[in-house]
């Protein structure tokens, strides 16, 4: 293959990467949007409800290590939380191992509407994938996992 090849074949690839990140970008904010309409909660509310109400953090979740597992910052996580401390849906309680570190913790109030929410967010899945058939969603997973990992190990400072 000669260089001029290699470089329209760069060029395409380059343009199907392009569109493929901008379309990323734009389910991302679609489903903030929908979320916002159709749930009256954002996307980060909604996922802090979500990580919160898992049986492993049924007695609270180091606030850190929240912010680790949604992959945000600390600085948006906090804002999150002042508004769903607000609803009463959530507290930031002392670690009693640890008095330095903030647990956050799902309230029964939040329970409550982490689980009304539910019926919603399932109509809301089934609506957003209804043209996709169980084998798709299955590898949607596996290639989102494997773009997420991907992202993960970029490091521009490390390219020529």
């Amino acid at each position: 293959m000669n260089t001029h090849s290699l470089s329209e074949y760069d060029q395409e690839v380059s343009a199907v990467h392009n569109r493929l990140f901008f379309r990323v970008f734009q389910v991302a904010n679609t489903l903030e949007r929908q979320a916002a309409k159709e749930l009256g909660i954002t996307t980060i509310q909604w996922s802090v409800l979500g990580a919160l109400s898992r049986a492993e953090a049924s007695n609270g979740m180091p606030f850190s290590e929240l912010a680790e597992y949604l992959v945000v910052s600390r600085q948006n996580l906090d804002g999150v939380l002042k508004r769903l401390e607000r609803d009463e849906h959530v507290r930031r309680i002392p670690d009693p191992c640890d008095r330095r570190v903030k647990l956050v913790l799902l309230t029964s109030q939040g329970s409550a509407f982490w689980s009304g929410l539910q019926p919603k967010i399932y109509e809301f899945y089934r609506q957003s994938m209804k043209g996709f058939r169980f084998d798709d969603k299955v590898s949607f997973v596996h290639f989102i996992n494997r773009l997420n990992n991907g992202l993960k190990a970029v490091d521009l400072s490390s390219s020529e």
